[in-house]
């Protein structure tokens, strides 16, 4: 028993000699800034060192990017559609519909990108800066077939502005950025949003929309919305490679199938429409196609059935006839893409800009020869 006893007493002791302990320990950290209590710097826990090491490549081009970036609101005078009953009594009836859209400044004097879906129609054009000023916006020229538009601010001071990259050299699975408006949230943030992903692919062909016809573009998963359409994709330099434009949906969000126009046919667009307002696509190619059927394959051994074979020259001194093309000439390519079907042709055509080259390869007499069509 007396050893118990012992046990017990020098177990007490201990307890109340650790609780005062940690009382005076607990008193000591909770002491008040002024009475003893030290503070500690983030220099001394190495909290700038924490800070700086968060910054990356795709912070730095978020930080340099975003002030370029803008809001676009656009207003679109439209038609209402009434029974024509009704109408006999009222007249045509138009209705003013808004949307929404992005873009990015170009220049210092105001001059902004974005697509022609966006503000190609418009009746009016709003543009939200990151410092939350709202400005009218001049559209300056459109083209429907690339989906590029151009509009203009006119700017109290020189403007932000982003440089274009090189989207020949695009790396698939190097970093990309997307910024933009998605869902009009910039009028009342006045910041972009901003998501990162990768280039998934490069060089995709799309199905033609309309006039709209989408080659070359850019894949990514980055998160592109309804409202980033114009806005810029960026590489981890800060450079823009290409414009938001289309996303693949089943239920009208992003699921990581979103495509830009590459920035150098962008840059090319932006060059006319800045010098003429319009892009000229008015040319005839003076030929006629149809699509290659197992007959013709078999008369030309072809492995395929596939390519077109020009059927008819309709114009003798036409852009065709100068260049040497012959009727039952094979079309095997254009501009070095396989045409396996007269759609292709017809995009490589219709996507084309009147003075530039069209670079054909025909089978013709057994032998592949190379035609050139200046489109003029």
């Amino acid at each position: 028993m007396k050893y118990t006893r012992s046990i017990l007493n020098v177990s007490l002791l201990a307890v109340l000699i650790f609780a005062q302990t940690g009382l005076q320990a607990c008193q000591s950290e909770n002491r008040p800034e002024g009475r003893g209590a030290k503070i500690v710097s983030r220099t001394e826990t190495g909290g700038d060192d924490i800070a700086e090491s968060r910054r990356n490549a795709i912070t730095r081009a978020v930080e340099h990017v975003s002030p370029a970036v803008v809001g676009i609101n656009v207003t679109e005078i439209r038609e209402r559609r009434m029974h024509p009953f009704w109408r006999m009594y009222f007249g045509e009836q138009y209705t003013p519909v808004q949307s929404v859209g992005s873009g990015f400044v170009i220049s210092e004097d105001g001059y902004i990108v974005t697509n022609d879906h966006v503000a190609g129609r418009a009746d009016r054009i709003v543009v939200t800066m990151t410092d939350g000023s709202k400005h009218p916006a001049q559209l300056i020229g459109t083209d429907p077939v690339t989906d590029i538009a151009l509009i203009k601010i006119e700017a109290e001071h020189p403007l932000p502005w982003i440089e274009f990259g090189n989207s020949d050299d695009v790396i698939v699975g190097e970093w990309s950025i997307a910024f933009g408006n998605p869902f009009g949230f910039f009028s009342a943030s006045a910041k972009p949003t901003v998501t990162v992903g990768v280039i998934s692919a490069t060089q995709i062909n799309l199905e033609r929309r309309e006039e709209k016809i989408y080659r070359k573009m850019l894949q990514t998963d980055a998160a592109i919305n309804q409202g980033n359409s114009g806005g810029p994709l960026v590489n981890s330099e800060g450079e823009v490679i290409g414009v938001n434009t289309v996303i693949y949906t089943p239920n009208e969000g992003s699921i990581g199938l979103g495509f830009a126009v590459p920035v150098n046919r962008v840059r090319e667009i932006i060059r006319i429409l800045m010098e003429e307002g319009t892009v000229d696509r008015n040319f005839i190619p003076g030929f006629r196609v149809q699509a290659v059927n197992e007959a013709i394959a078999q008369a030309y051994s072809l492995e395929k059935t596939e390519g077109v074979i020009v059927t008819q020259i309709t114009d003798r001194g036409g852009v065709a006839a100068k260049s040497g093309l012959q009727v039952a000439d094979i079309i095997l390519s254009a501009n070095d893409e396989p045409v396996f079907a007269i759609n292709v042709l017809e995009n490589q055509i219709r996507y084309s800009i009147k003075g530039e080259t069209l670079l054909l390869r025909v089978l013709r007499d057994n032998s592949i020869r190379d035609i050139e069509l200046n489109l003029e």
